[in-house]
Formats: C-alpha cells, sequence, structure tokens
C-alpha cells in the first residue's frame, strides 16, 4: 500500500526529518528534474520554463532548474508572484509556485500547449479535499514521501495527471504518523487466502436477503457477484418473491414477505457471511424484519441499499442500533445514505468523514465515489481508485456487496475485504468498454481480474 498523508500530517513527518531541509530539498529538485527529463525525452534543444513560489515547493522549482541547466536544457524561472499572463513557447512548464500549505487563490498563466509538470501537487489544489480554484492542470505530478488526500479526490485526482511518489528520505517519519493508505494490487492478491486442497462449498458460504416483488434484479446481482468471488454457496432469500434471474448455482430458499428475520436467523448456522437489503423496500414490514436481522445475526454482514434504510429509519438512530452488534459488520453508503445514516452529507475531507461514521457505529464503512474510503472503527482508512464512470450503472453497487460477502465468507477481515472488494469492482469494469456497461458485466468479468492476481 502507498501510504496517504494529510497536510497536516506531513508537517509533522518534516518537523521529524533526520536531515536538514537542504538536504531534502536537493534531492526532491532532483526527483523533479528527473521526471522533467523523462517527460521531454531528451535534453538537446528543449526549452523549460519553472515557476516557482517562496516557499520549499518552489525551492525543490529551483533545484531542478539548476539540475537541468546542467544537462544543457535551456531554462527560465518565473517568480511565482510576478508571473507574466502568458508564458513564453517551451517544451514543459514546472509548477513550483505553491505546496500543499497553500491557501486561497492564484492566477496560472496560459502555458500554450507545453507539458505541465506539478510539484508536490498543482498549485492551487487543496491538498486535504481535492477542491481547486484556478488550477494549471498538470501532466505529471511528482509529490514527495506520500501521498495526499488532494490528489485522491476530484477535482484534485483530475487536474495531477500521472501521479508518482519520489521517496526523499522520510520514510520512519511517514509510517509514524500515516494513518491511511492507497490500496494496490499486490495488496489485494496479498489478502485472498488460497483455496484449501480439502475446500468444500460450505466453507465459504454466503446468505442473501435482498430483492422483493418487482425488485428482483438487485437480489440476482448481488448472488451472482458472491459466486463469481469465489462463495463456495450462496443462498438467497427475496421475501414473497422467486428470483427468476438468479443464477441456477444459487440456492433459492423462499421466505414470507411479513415476520421473515427469524426464519433466516434460524438458517444461518452454516453460514459465514449475510448480505440484506439491496431491494427490500422501505415499507416498515421490511425494515423491522432487517433491523432484527442485523443485531442478531451471528455471521459477519453487509448492510446495502434498503438495509441502510431501515438502520437510519429508527427511534433510536443507526449509530445506538448498530452498536448492539457483536461480529464484523459493513456499511455501503453514497453519499445520499450517509446523509440519511448520519443527518448530514459527507465533508469536503471525506477520509474524516468515513471514520467518523465507523467510529459512531463501529462498523467498517465504505463511502462510494470517484475515490471509494474504506475506514475501519479504530481509524485505519484505505481508499481505492480502480474504479472509473464506468460504476455509474444501475445495479453496480449490489455487485459489490456481493463481492464484500463472498470475501468476508472466506475469511478475510472485514477491512481489508470492503477495501479488496472496491478494487476488484473497479478493475472488473475495467474489462468492459466504457459505454454500454451494465452491472451484470462486472460480475461475470470478476474470475478473470482474481485470476490475474494469482
Amino acid at each position: 500500500m502507498v501510504p496517504i498523508v494529510t497536510p497536516e500530517e506531513m508537517g509533522a513527518v518534516d518537523a521529524e526529518a533526520p536531515e536538514p531541509t537542504e538536504v531534502l530539498i536537493d534531492r526532491a529538485g532532483g526527483a523533479v528534474a528527473r521526471a522533467a527529463l523523462r517527460m521531454l525525452g531528451g535534453t538537446y534543444g528543449r526549452v523549460v520554463h519553472v515557476i516557482a513560489g517562496t516557499g520549499n515547493n518552489g525551492a525543490d522549482g529551483r533545484v531542478a532548474a539548476a539540475r537541468l541547466a546542467a544537462r544543457g536544457v535551456k531554462v527560465r524561472v518565473f517568480d511565482a508572484a510576478d508571473c507574466p499572463e502568458v508564458l513564453p513557447a517551451a517544451d514543459l512548464v514546472i509548477d513550483a509556485a505553491y505546496g500543499t500549505g497553500f491557501r486561497g487563490e492564484w492566477n496560472p498563466p496560459h502555458v500554450g500547449d507545453a507539458l505541465v509538470l506539478a510539484v508536490d501537487i498543482p498549485s492551487g489544489v487543496d491538498a486535504l479535499t481535492g477542491a481547486a480554484g484556478p488550477v494549471l492542470a498538470a501532466d505529471r505530478t511528482v509529490t514527495f514521501a506520500a501521498l495526499k488526500p488532494g490528489l485522491l479526490f476530484p477535482p484534485g485526482a483530475d487536474l495531477a495527471g500521472a501521479v508518482e511518489v519520489a521517496d526523499i528520505g522520510l520514510g520512519q517519519g511517514v509510517h509514524r504518523h500515516s494513518h491511511a493508505a492507497l490500496v494496490q494490487g499486490a495488496d489485494v492478491a496479498g489478502w485472498l487466502p488460497p483455496r484449501e486442497s480439502d475446500a468444500h462449498k460450505w466453507r465459504s458460504a454466503v446468505r442473501v436477503v435482498a430483492g422483493s416483488i418487482g425488485m428482483t434484479g438487485a437480489a440476482a446481482l448481488v448472488a451472482r457477484a458472491a459466486m463469481r468471488s469465489g462463495a463456495g454457496i450462496v443462498h438467497l432469500s427475496s421475501p414473497g418473491a422467486l428470483v427468476t434471474s438468479a443464477p441456477v448455482e444459487v440456492v433459492q430458499r423462499p421466505v414470507p414477505m411479513v415476520g421473515w428475520a427469524g426464519t433466516v436467523l434460524d438458517s444461518l448456522d452454516r453460514f459465514h457471511s449475510l448480505v440484506v437489503g439491496p431491494g427490500l423496500g422501505r415499507e416498515e414490514a421490511a425494515t423491522s424484519e432487517v433491523r432484527r436481522l442485523v443485531v442478531e445475526a451471528a455471521v459477519p454482514v453487509v448492510v446495502d441499499g434498503d438495509g441502510l434504510f431501515a438502520m437510519a429509519w429508527n427511534a433510536d438512530g443507526a449509530a445506538a442500533l448498530l452498536r448492539r452488534r457483536t461480529l464484523p459488520t459493513v456499511l455501503t453508503p453514497h453519499d445520499g445514505e450517509y446523509a440519511m445514516l448520519t443527518g448530514a452529507p459527507p465533508s469536503g475531507d471525506r477520509m474524516v468523514a468515513a471514520r467518523r461514521l465507523a467510529a459512531d457505529t463501529g462498523c467498517v464503512v465504505l463511502l462510494k465515489g470517484p475515490a471509494t474510503v474504506v475506514a475501519g472503527p479504530g481509524g485505519r482508512t484505505l481508499v481505492v481508485t480502480s474504479g472509473d464512470q464506468r460504476l455509474a450503472t444501475a445495479g453496480s453497487g449490489d455487485v459489490l456487496s456481493g463481492v464484500i460477502s463472498a470475501l468476508l465468507a472466506r475469511g478475510v477481515p472485514a477491512l481489508e475485504a470492503a477495501a479488496a472488494g472496491a478494487w476488484l469492482h473497479g478493475r472488473a469494469a475495467h474489462e468492459s468498454s466504457a459505454d454500454g456497461l451494465v452491472a451484470g458485466d462486472i460480475a461475470e468479468h470478476l474470475p478473470t481480474v482474481l485470476g490475474e492476481l494469482q
């Protein structure tokens, strides 16, 4: 995993740096110069402009300028506070105007068709939230020691271009102060347990309670995704309904339209995880059963969709209800569901928002978004960026719940199961065209992505 630090945490890392600031600036400037040379593809006849501010960010840029000039590049340095509105033609512009501590706005110059390399973060992007005013959009950003949240959340993520993390010798400090990390494929591969030679279907059994009359599609998607993610067997119940679109491998267990929670609870003894909520509806008869099932289920639970509504729609509030759980629980809200659970939408700092809900409920919280945030009750936070706009299609969240449930059933701890599920979900979507993807396609591509990890 790649560590993520907030500007405040980075300040603490810098304060504990084992070497003088001048040494660190020299290393940072060297990393910027090397990235610039890769972008230029050579030095002969190349022209580079450096926009440099007064702080350490500007100092990094000036070191890079000197390194490039020593290699024969024609370099000109412009002061960030007195930069012309239009820069002369160049092959590359290095934005070293303002760093992660900048507040306010600046008016970046027009740079024509020159490539842009940002130092640490594009100037004008909020390093904590990704919010941005006027910004010189970068083709590449070199950041130091760790990722910054503003490089992962839009619009900052879109303005940063390709991001690389340069090691300048602050590793131990980063590990002491970082409470978040970006999930990589190698992390997911390490979390997935191998299937034992004597495995059988009941060692990773998933129970799904989802769907209702006229809303059976969600149930089918959850069940299909769980099967495609390694569940040995899936039993599906849709109160009062038969899910004709469910995979033939899924066992359907009928339950009545009302009073079904007890029936499900009595049949959980052989299962290793439970999904409850998608497509169940929001009538009181359904929500009261969901609340009972979630509180009393003696297995790890994924609560999604209408299940989240049921948690929120009770006199005591979601947190008081969910804190009665003693086994791992994963909540998967989008922003609207988050507001329903807490009374307000997520703040600009989405990592803090997810952590607060996790701490209040004692659950793992997966806050959906362009960058998905997964937070545990203790504050540990994982960020997943494998997905993109392809996931903005009906039913994709149902698939995600099915993936997480299969990983829980396979013995993956709840925080890692949620993060790995989000990563696999995003990668599976990439196996399809950007246009025309439907949620069922994501489920069908999951075995391919799992196979690539092996």
